[in-house]
């Protein structure tokens, strides 16, 4: 398709700023637009956002077969709205509007002939002179019309009728009126076709998105968009394309502080990678983290904490248990934590989220914990991997360090990821073991991947008490090791003990 060059074509906005970056700057004006859904999916809260953003200096319309006028109030007032500058028109109310001498006081759609019943809506807009004109709904136009030949003829003249005056047109049909089902002819009439979808899942809050059908003679962004309901109106995230963004950036390591730990992975792992920390329950690996994140603050750079399963006071009292000042890094603003809730997030907000960080924050540094709390937070979601795939190369080609932390199913005697192919996103895996030796249990520490450079191949015991994280000297004398369970058999005077020397 040959696409119009962007600098001559007027455009006007949706008053959706995300709606507005998938069409590539807005709507082009001037044209016949569809906007679809079941009901209950958003739709006359885009119209009238649509009609609000228009510009103190043009007029809007309102056209409504189906609410009355004191329904659009109460919808708008949900939002914190006003319609003031927004022209209603009920055809209910049309013999007012028309001054004409009828019997009845109050004129029903379904009483009036479909030839009327356009007269009524143009004789209105040469009274108004819109810029903007929103029709709502084509449910009813269908049961004036009876005839689906002569609705589409009507549609027809509709569009002929308001492109000769150069005014922006949103059609909303709620599709009850075709059985559910798109009517190709409508879409094939409009210069433009948007989608909204509402979606009940088994459990927590209804899933929204949005999805541009056509627009012609615009390179707009295809696919669904995950869509939020809130007071305000309507916010949409475009899915994010982790191609369109790249910023030059040194990729070099990044040190946690522990010399032994850095040694581990060559300095460190390097900015614009995604580091997955792998290991059971009670392992250390969110405090191993923590360590990562707390050697970022001090150095002056911004690091943010997404907790799906831990409670953010949990994880403030851990870190305070190792020594680490959270609380002046947060004060500060270098340390954002936030707990996200379960159930009530999609995976296009969460990549917003995340890249509102980055852009107007200067975050360096994010730790998601976990993704097994993730993947449970979101568990209806298609493709739900290969979206987080997405979004860590979009943080990679920003020089941004991810931290993952994944959990094993079972404590002991598991080497799987919790039924999750993550480790091709990750370009270092450290892994997390118990072993057990002189009766007590311990834990290990090992490298099994770096993308970005040599690293240790040896097994190493980790130390997480009050004086932070340590890391012990190369243990090489273990039974068992592809067990999950490793037995360490060699002397005890090479283990960390439970003071330091000298102390």
């Amino acid at each position: 398709m040959e696409l119009s060059d962007p600098a001559t074509v007027s455009t006007v906005s949706t008053g959706i700023p995300g709606l507005d970056h998938i069409l590539g700057g807005g709507l082009p004006a001037g044209r016949l637009y569809l906007v679809e859904g079941a009901p209950g999916s958003g739709k006359t809260t885009l119209a009238l956002q649509f009609l609000l953003s228009a510009p103190a200096s043009e007029s809007t319309l309102y056209i409504t077969l189906s609410e009355t006028a004191e329904e659009l109030r109460g919808v708008a007032r949900s939002h914190g709205w006003g319609l003031d500058g927004i022209e209603l028109f009920e055809l209910a109310q049309a013999e007012q509007a028309l001054g004409a001498d009828r019997e009845q006081s109050v004129l029903h759609p379904w009483e009036v002939e479909l030839g009327e019943t356009v007269s009524l809506i143009t004789a209105k807009v040469e009274q108004a002179s819109p810029a903007r004109v929103v029709f709502d709904s084509l449910s009813e136009m269908r049961l004036l019309a009876q005839d689906p030949l002569r609705y589409r003829r009507q549609v027809l003249a509709l569009k002929q009728y308001f492109a000769t005056r150069r005014i922006t047109v949103l059609l909303v049909d709620d599709m009850t009126g075709s059985g559910g089902e798109r009517d190709s002819h409508l879409h094939s009439l409009c210069h433009g076709v948007i989608t909204l979808e509402r979606l009940t899942l088994d459990f927590g809050a209804a899933r929204r998105r949005l999805e541009v059908q056509k627009m012609r003679g615009v390179d707009f962004r295809g696919g669904y968009h995950d869509m939020r309901m809130q007071r305000g109106g309507l916010v949409v995230y475009p899915r994010l394309i982790a191609s369109e963004f790249h910023t030059p950036y040194a990729g070099d390591p990044t040190p946690s502080g522990v010399i032994e730990l850095d040694a581990m992975l060559n300095g460190g792992p390097l900015r614009g990678t995604t580091a997955l920390i792998l290991g059971p329950a009670g392992s250390g690996k969110t405090n191993l983290a923590l360590q990562y994140i707390g050697a970022a603050c001090r150095r002056g750079e911004r690091a943010v904490v997404y907790e799906f399963d831990e409670r953010i006071g949990t994880l403030l009292l851990r870190a305070q248990a190792m020594g680490l000042d959270v609380h002046a890094h947060m004060r500060d603003g270098l340390l954002y934590i936030r707990q996200i809730d379960p159930a009530e997030i999609s995976p296009g907000e969460f990549a917003s989220m995340v890249k509102c960080e980055v852009e107007e924050n200067g975050t360096r540094l994010f730790l998601i914990d976990s993704l097994v709390g993730y993947m449970a937070a979101m568990p209806q979601e298609q493709q739900l991997l290969l979206q987080m795939h997405e979004l860590l190369a979009y943080l990679n080609q920003q020089g941004v360090l991810t931290l993952l932390i994944n959990s094993q199913h079972s404590l002991v005697g598991s080497m799987s990821a919790a039924g999750l192919n993550i480790s091709y996103i990750s370009d270092a895996v450290l892994l997390l073991r118990f072993f057990e030796s002189g009766g007590r249990v311990r834990k290990a520490l090992s490298v099994i991947k770096n993308r970005g450079g040599p690293h240790e191949d040896t097994i190493r015991e980790l130390r997480i008490d009050s004086r932070g994280v340590r890391i012990g000297a190369v243990l090489s004398d273990f039974h068992g090791v592809l067990t999950g369970v490793p037995e360490y058999v060699g002397s005890m005077e090479a283990l960390l003990g439970d003071r330091v020397h000298g102390k």
